[in-house]
């Protein structure tokens, strides 16, 4: 492929398509500042708070999305996860970018390039060493603490496992940086009874607690005690990923058998993993409530199709997919059952694949609190469909069937301390796209009233909602 010629495209009013998109963005959403709610950066280097040498280790360590496209371009892999230099795995990143046009990696590519290293030039194999040169001389006088700042990120939500011991959220908190960092619980583990290493996994949170857990009775004590942790810490929220909802009807005692059986070293079908995991969910779930924390289902992915490469390089490189689970009855089962019992948190459920978009709003209609606005909701668009297509979707089906001026806006969902100009990316299609139905007669010609909306979106509600030291 030929070289691209032209400078950035990434003017002052990139994706905004008229006067009134303009005025929205650069008045009312530009300057709000960033809660980002989900990530999975690391604690440990904003508490170590060191400089990167390198925006190959900053940029391409981590992050599958350019792994996804680097693979579909034929790269080797040797250059994408291997030992390469880490110039060389620059180079056939930026072999890469001029072919994913289209791809919101092309978009990110060049907002990162801009927002953070003021390049306009388009990243391509004759603009690579010098983008190269520039961007590492001014990593190396940035440190994690200081990125976030530069983006105005007030608080981000790091995603950890309940065994750990929060010591770097702890450090962080000592240092009072300009950004907040908590942590959010993601119990994904105690979940997978069937998988080999459940049972080292238990014996882990059993030192962790400080006593011996040999039943259903022992893991909800010690599942209790890691939230009490956690909320002492600053958690607010929880987050699992999954296929789907587990919402089997169980009682305690078969659950405690099938704990014993599996601790005992028998193996496990899978109505009894769904049995024992329903019991699990249910139980954290009234946990969250009594804590008044907000609870997040990422639902849908089929994850590690690829059984070479889960070998080679273990899970979340880049193998995973979206998957047509069934979501609605299970969603049902168990919001409909803590509701009845006055123990159904705040809740934002993530949808992976978009024909599911209108099951996922209308599901999340059902179950409102009086004085709690937007108690319920359709989070943002996900993974594969965090792109403009798929938040644009996301954000039509959330105004059809329910209240878009109580979203709780965008997240990053990232490894990557260079991933928050995705924010910016969102505001600019949401911007866009309450002007084009200002333009077409849609909603009252008040920029005013409209701005405040946005901003309430990009960063108010989420401030109000959280509630957050």
């Amino acid at each position: 492929m030929a070289g691209i010629k032209s400078k950035t495209f990434i003017t002052d009013n990139f994706l905004l398509n008229s006067i009134e998109a303009e005025t929205l963005y650069h008045e009312y959403a530009k300057e709000m500042p960033i809660i980002d709610y989900h990530n999975h950066l690391s604690p440990k280097q904003i508490a170590e708070n060191k400089t990167f040498d390198n925006i190959t280790k900053a940029w391409l360590d981590g992050d599958h999305y350019k792994w996804r496209g680097m693979r579909a371009n034929g790269v080797e892999e040797e250059f994408i996860t291997g030992d390469t230099s880490l110039e060389v795995r620059f180079e056939k990143w930026a072999e890469t970018v001029p072919y994913t046009l289209r791809n919101p990696l092309f978009h990110w590519t060049q907002l990162e390039l801009k927002r953070y290293f003021d390049i306009d030039e388009i990243l391509q194999p004759n603009t690579a060493n010098d983008i190269y040169i520039k961007a590492n001389k001014i990593l190396a006088d940035r440190t994690p603490a200081q990125l976030l700042e530069e983006m105005n990120v007030k608080v981000i939500c790091t995603t950890d496992d309940p065994i750990d011991d929060l010591k770097y959220h702890q450090q962080i908190a000592e240092q009072n940086i300009f950004t907040k960092v908590y942590p959010t619980l993601r119990p994904d583990k105690l979940f997978v009874i069937d998988q080999d290493n459940f049972t080292e996994y238990i014996a882990k949170l059993s030192s962790c607690v400080g006593f011996s857990i040999e039943s259903l009775d022992d893991l909800l004590k010690a599942i209790e005690a890691r939230v009490e942790f956690f909320n002492e810490n600053g958690c607010r929220l929880s987050d699992y990923g999954m296929n789907q909802l587990y919402a089997f009807d169980f009682t305690e005692d078969e659950a405690d058998a099938i704990l014993k059986k599996r601790l005992a070293g028998g193996s496990i079908s899978e109505e009894e993993v769904n049995l024992y995991a329903s019991c699990i969910l249910y139980k954290l779930c009234k946990m969250y409530h009594a804590k008044g924390w907000v609870q997040q289902f990422h639902l849908g992915a089929l994850r590690n199709n690829n059984s070479r490469l889960l070998a080679q390089l273990g899970a979340d490189t880049g193998c995973d997919s979206i998957g047509d689970f069934n979501q609605a009855e299970a969603m049902s089962k168990l919001f409909n059952r803590l509701d009845s019992e006055n123990s159904l948190s705040k809740t934002i459920t993530y949808n992976l694949n978009p024909t599911q978009n209108e099951v996922f709003a209308t599901m999340m209609g059902n179950y409102s609190e009086a004085g709690v606005p937007g108690k319920m909701q359709f989070g943002t668009g996900w993974w594969f469909l965090d792109q403009k297509d798929g938040m644009e979707k996301q954000m039509n089906v959330l105004s059809n069937m329910g209240l878009l001026s109580r979203f709780v806006g965008m997240l990053t969902d990232s490894r990557s301390f260079l991933s928050f100009p995705r924010h910016e990316y969102f505001r600019r299609i949401l911007c866009d796209l309450i002007a084009e139905d200002l333009n077409k007669g849609l909603v009252p010609n008040d920029l005013e009233f409209l701005g405040k909306m946005i901003q309430d979106i990009c960063y108010n509600n989420a401030v109000n909602y959280f509630n957050f030291k």
